[in-house]
This record gives structure tokens, C-alpha cells and sequence, in this order.
């Protein structure tokens, strides 16, 4: 005990009694901190651990493109649905029905910056129609779901037969006339008219809303000239119509709606027997009867492909613009000039008969597209004679089928 008190009192003998120098400690936290970011570096680079940190910011940044941020669903709406009579293809008489949408316009899922946008659940009504089917296969292609409500009054079953293997792919046999519920993102339109409160919707209406024009080419800023009362006038009305209930959902319930004014349009799938020019035209000659020409066959008509249809269709739709817009392809033909390309497509031999003119139908008819090449950065690609072909073959086919 006494040895390690003497220990204890020679220590505290030896204890300086001056103050230490400041300075030389500063001198130390300065070397302590400059060598910190040396010390993180040596850190990284033992043991490979750079290497797994830049591994795991790989395997992160993989998550996320994979895997798109999640949102719950937001609970359904039970929506107005406009209801058709029952006359195909357009409607005289309107009533109301019931469909489910999300309440999120968008569908209800963010998209993190710089990642691909996800795919959507698209309801197509009439999409087993000609230009119906068209855009169901561009929607499909893209990657999105779609459900294709068509009653096959005028569709048919093998324009979709293609895509009955396909996961996001739906056929309902339906009439929309009656009600029907299903949660979408978007509604294109191409049955009858609707107008559902919070999904995006599309009207296809038509360029008969311009009647026989005064004006050419035609803007959409042109009211038409229409016969209320002529035998044409229940498709030229009906389409007016529809447009009129559209923007009206659109103002008084704040719907985010689009309207698409389309044009003469052609390519294969369409019903060969139909009654329009270019398929009346084609299955003629085909079958090697005379063309059927009305009138002096002076009247002007202008033809975009189906696929410069569809093109435009999606681009409105996923556009800001309500529209209307012209989608047609501004290249302007007489009949006798269209007869003279499907002669030189299907048989040189082919002949023409002339008929008396129909009731009310347009001497001109060519749209003025500025309006969707300024805002859609949309115009056709292809022209008559190299559209015309495809229809011819698709035609071929299935008229040599109808007479097996």
C-alpha cells in the first residue's frame, strides 16, 4: 500500500504547471479532418466494397424500372353512360346507363422521372370492327390491356381471332345499348355515343358533319351545310349530335373528352359489301363486274389508310387537345380518278357503269389538316396507290373464300 501511495504522489509531482499550446492542437483536428475523405476512399477500396455498392445501385435502379411505383386503387364511381337505340352504328335516341371508372383520369399510377410510362386498361367499343380492330391491335402492340365490346351486328370475330391467345386481350359480346360495369383508364368510342365522367373518352364523329360544303377544303371551324331532313340526314345529324352532347358533358361536368372528325377511310378488313366507294369499287372489280360510278363522277373524295387513321386516333387521345380535329388525308380524287387506280390495282379491264346520283351527296370533300399537324404533329404517310394494294389482297382472299 505505502509503495503504490509513493507511485500515486511521484505522478502527480511530475504535472506540468503551465498551460498547453493551443496551436498544436489545431494543427492536429486540421491533419484529423483532411485525412477523412482518404480514410472514406481506403474504406471503399479494401475488401472490394466499391464494387458492392455499385452492384446494389445496379440491382436498385433495376427495381424501379421494373417495378413502376404502386397506388392503391382508388375507389369506383358509378358513372353516366349514354345509351343508343337500337339502330347500328349511330344513334337517334338517347338514355342513360351505368359503367364503373377510376377516378384518376390518368389511371391512377405515377410514373418516376425518366421511366417508361405503364400500360393502361383501354375499353374499345365496336373494336371488332374495321377500324376498331386496327387500333386494338396498335393499343395491344403498345402494351396495354384491352377490352373489346362489340355485339357483331356489323364487326366480326375473325378481324380479333389473332389476339384470342393474347393475356391482355378481352372479348365481351355486348350490346351497349344495355349497361355494362368495368374499371378503365380510357374509352375509345367508335360505337355510339358516350360521354362517362372520369375516364378519358374519344368520339370518332365523321367529316358528314360538314354536309355538302360550301367551304374547301374544310376547316374545323366550319359549321357544314347540312339537309336536316334529306335521307342522310340521320347519319349527318346523329354525328352532330354526339359532338353536341360531348362538349356539353364536357362543360357542364367537367369531362375530359376528345373529338376526332374522320374522313374517307380504306384498307383491309373492311365489310366488302358495305356500300362505301373504295370497297364497292374493289369487290366490283374483283369479281369482274362493272365499277358502279354516280352521277358524272366529278364528285371529289379524299382517301387516308387505316393505319394513318389509328395513328392519329392514339395521338389525340394521349394529346392535351379536345379538338375537334380533321384526321383524313387531304389528297383529293374524282371518281372517275379512283376508278382509274383500282383498275390499275385490280384489272385494266375492268369497266364502268353510271348510275343516277344519290340524294344530297357532296360534291367535294377534302379536310384541311393544318389544325392536327400544328397541335398532334400528325399527317398521313401513305398514299392511294400504296394503301390500295393491301386492301386488294386482303379483299382477294376473302372473296375466293366466299366462292369455295
Amino acid at each position: 500500500m505505502k509503495q503504490i501511495h509513493k507511485q500515486s504522489s511521484a505522478n502527480q509531482h511530475q504535472i506540468p504547471t503551465h498551460s498547453p499550446t493551443y496551436p498544436v492542437k489545431n494543427a492536429k483536428q486540421h491533419n484529423t479532418r483532411s485525412s477523412l475523405p482518404r480514410s472514406a476512399a481506403s474504406y471503399l477500396l479494401r475488401e472490394q466494397r466499391l464494387l458492392f455498392v455499385l452492384v446494389g445501385a445496379v440491382i436498385a435502379s433495376s427495381f424501379f424500372l421494373l417495378h413502376p411505383y404502386y397506388h392503391p386503387p382508388t375507389p369506383a364511381a358509378t358513372l353516366p353512360f349514354f345509351r343508343r337505340s337500337a339502330v347500328a352504328g349511330d344513334s337517334t335516341a338517347i338514355s342513360t346507363s351505368t359503367v364503373i371508372g377510376r377516378t384518376n383520369p390518368g389511371g391512377g399510377r405515377r410514373v418516376p422521372v425518366g421511366l417508361r410510362k405503364p400500360p393502361m386498361r383501354i375499353v374499345v367499343t365496336g373494336g371488332a370492327g374495321f377500324v376498331g380492330s386496327h387500333l386494338v391491335d396498335k393499343l395491344i402492340a403498345r402494351g396495354d390491356s384491352v377490352i373489346v365490346i362489340d355485339n357483331f351486328f356489323t364487326g366480326r370475330k375473325e378481324n380479333l381471332v389473332h389476339l384470342f391467345g393474347n393475356p391482355r386481350f378481352e372479348l365481351i359480346r355486348h350490346d351497349v345499348i344495355e349497361p355494362i360495369l368495368l374499371e378503365v383508364d380510357q374509352i375509345y368510342h367508335l360505337a355510339c355515343p358516350a360521354s362517362p365522367v372520369h375516364y378519358k373518352f374519344l368520339l370518332t364523329s365523321t367529316s358528314e358533319v360538314y354536309g355538302d360544303p360550301l367551304e374547301h377544303p374544310q376547316k374545323e371551324t366550319y359549321w357544314g351545310h347540312v339537309n336536316p331532313i334529306g335521307v342522310r340526314s340521320c347519319y349527318d345529324e346523329g354525328k352532330r349530335t354526339a359532338e353536341t352532347l360531348t362538349m356539353d358533358y364536357h362543360r357542364g361536368a367537367e369531362v375530359e373528352v376528345r373529338i376526332a372528325r374522320i374522313f374517307n377511310t380504306y384498307g383491309p378488313r373492311m365489310c366488302i359489301d358495305d356500300g362505301r366507294v373504295v370497297s364497292n369499287f374493289v369487290a366490283q372489280a374483283l369479281r369482274r363486274q362493272p365499277m358502279t360510278v354516280y352521277g358524272d363522277g366529278k364528285q371529289t373524295r379524299s382517301f387516308q389508310f387505316v393505319s394513318d387513321l389509328v395513328d392519329g386516333l392514339v395521338t389525340l387521345m394521349e394529346s392535351e387537345h379536345i379538338g375537334p380535329f380533321n384526321l383524313g388525308n387531304p389528297g383529293e380524287f374524282t371518281m372517275l380518278e379512283l376508278a382509274e387506280v383500282v383498275k390499275e390495282t385490280v384489272d385494266p379491264s375492268a369497266t364502268i357503269d353510271f348510275k343516277p346520283n344519290t340524294a344530297d351527296d357532296p360534291h367535294m370533300r377534302k379536310p384541311d389538316i393544318t389544325k392536327a399537324m400544328e397541335f398532334l404533329n400528325w399527317a398521313p404517310k401513305i398514299s392511294l396507290r400504296e394503301g390500295l394494294p393491301l386492301m386488294v389482297n386482303d379483299f382477294r382472299k376473302r372473296i375466293l373464300d366466299e366462292q369455295k
